[in-house]
């Protein structure tokens, strides 16, 4: 499982966080911070499941012709 799958819902849950505070605290700024952490969060997540795919992709491209041979 590659790292960004692990860091960008953690990044997630961080903005969610930010993002309380600030509108507990009234600070529109906070607020929006913590938006955009859980954005980049989300991105972050699906760049990994992304590499994921191509990663398990290529392993089956590389890896056909042992299939090929039984």
């Amino acid at each position: 499982m590659d790292k960004d799958r692990i860091e960008g819902p953690v990044k997630e849950g961080a903005g969610k966080v930010e993002e309380a505070w600030g509108h507990a605290t009234k600070d529109p700024e906070a607020e929006a911070k913590g938006e955009s952490r859980q954005a980049e969060g989300k991105v972050q997540e699906g760049w990994g499941r992304t590499k994921d795919a191509v990663r398990d992709v290529a392993h089956d491209v590389i890896h056909e012709d042992d299939l090929d041979d039984d």
